[in-house]
């Protein structure tokens, strides 16, 4: 085999070096009227495995609230439906949603994030540890709160409008509507939440 002499590898070098320079100058003044555009099923002939549907994030958090929620009221309001009655139901409710809370939603939005931190601006409580453990109980009896004024304000409504017994409410207590009426408010809060803190840091950023 041949060795190439001093200038051949001189002349081969020079070539890799402006090959290199002129990818960095093409990738650098790229725009969206000189970048070539390619087909999804050209794309996908370089992806490997096939083309995964992605749902929004926001979709995630509902469904897995959603699915929480109704299960704390499957196992609690049912399964010890026989056991407990009234307040007591309703203090042992908001203890096992603060707990659920923070033990099971807050990890699960935790190991599920994209990027760290991601999951916080889906989370009533951000604080891990004791603290955050007990400042979610705290949220507990806020979610149960709210949750029992929205079934007295339907029944309510429902009671005006269509007649019936008071004491035999339309609307009772099951998982799917305990579990959307419970993420409706833990969203709502969470919303006014985020609102706060953007008014703040826009207050501060302004100060």
């Amino acid at each position: 085999m041949s060795k190439k002499t001093p200038k051949q590898a001189e002349s081969t070098e020079a070539a890799v070096y402006d090959l290199h320079t002129e990818a960095v100058d093409a990738l650098v003044t790229a725009t969206k009227e000189n970048t070539p555009r390619y087909s999804e099923a050209e794309l996908n002939k370089y992806r490997s495995g096939k083309v995964k549907r992605r749902f929004p994030q926001g979709l995630k958090v509902l469904l897995i609230k959603f699915w929480f929620y109704g299960a704390v009221c499957f196992f609690v309001f049912w399964g010890l439906g026989l056991y407990l009655q009234g307040l007591d139901m309703y203090f042992v409710a908001a203890l096992i949603l603060g707990m659920v809370t923070d033990l099971l939603i807050n990890h699960f939005l935790r190991f599920t994030e994209k990027l760290p931190g991601g999951s916080k601006k889906w989370m009533m409580v951000t604080r891990r540890g004791t603290g955050g453990f007990f400042l979610n109980i705290a949220y507990g009896f806020l979610l149960m709160f709210l949750v029992i004024t929205v079934y007295q304000m339907i029944n309510t409504a429902i009671f005006t409008l269509y007649g019936g017994s008071a004491e035999a409410p339309l609307l009772h207590v099951e998982p799917f509507a305990f579990g959307l009426i419970t993420t409706g408010a833990d969203m709502l809060c969470v919303g006014i939440r985020n609102t706060m803190r953007r008014i703040l840091a826009d207050a501060r950023g302004k100060a």
